[in-house]
């Protein structure tokens, strides 16, 4: 064998070690890393509060998002249905029908995500709290039980200035969990819900002020 013929298979060696522990330092060192993090970060250690199941995108202000959202809407709902059957004013019971329909749906929405993120279930009763929190989180505009109790007892055009107010209240604070969520959030879908929320329920809330300075 030449020295030449010899010096070529080396040269050939050497290059394709070369090649070899450049693809494993590229591998270790960068691409997708959705399946060992969930999707949460594109490289590097994961987040804290990053999801531990392949595709699922979600943090812990997430999974928070949703756990308030949900009694927060199930007392509106509450709330809606009462109006649907003791308001006077037709415009009023139209718009509780309208609260319903949005917010029904969400409800079953959030519901399926903590389950697919493997979190606890939103479990905190409509009417329990007013301003507190579920499982710490901050739960602004929710009714206390002494609230909910008057609203179902009152009736003809005190009952529908009661639901005005109340709403508009309980609406002011969905719109404030919801721009956390904007925030600090990082799942798409919830962040996208979020600003749903916000435009939808501030447009109500221009609705209801001006039900209650026309008769």
């Amino acid at each position: 064998m030449s020295k030449r013929s010899l010096s070529g298979r080396r040269l050939t060696g050497v290059t394709v070690t070369a090649v070899a522990v450049l693809a494993v330092a590229t591998g270790c060192g960068g691409g997708d890393h959705s399946s060992s993090t969930g999707g949460h970060n594109t490289g590097g250690a994961p987040s804290a509060g990053a999801s531990a199941q392949p595709g699922v995108q979600h943090s812990q202000a997430d999974i928070t998002f949703a756990q308030s959202m949900i009694p927060h809407h199930q007392q509106a709902l509450e709330m809606a249905t009462t109006a649907e059957t003791k308001a006077s004013r037709p415009e009023i019971k139209a718009l509780a029908a309208e609260i319903k329909q949005a917010q029904g749906p969400e409800i079953e929405q959030m519901t399926a995500w903590l389950a697919n993120w493997g979190a606890a279930a939103a479990s905190m009763p409509p009417g329990e709290t007013h301003g507190g929190g579920h499982d710490g989180g901050a739960m602004p505009g929710m009714m206390t039980a002494e609230e909910m109790a008057k609203f179902a007892a009152a009736g003809g055009a005190e009952f529908d200035r009661m639901f005005l107010e109340m709403m508009i209240e309980h609406h002011k604070g969905a719109i404030e969990m919801a721009k956390t969520e904007q925030q600090q959030g990082v799942n798409a879908d919830a962040k996208a819900l979020a600003a749903t929320i916000e435009k939808d329920q501030a447009a109500e809330i221009t609705e209801m002020q001006a039900l209650l300075t026309s008769k």
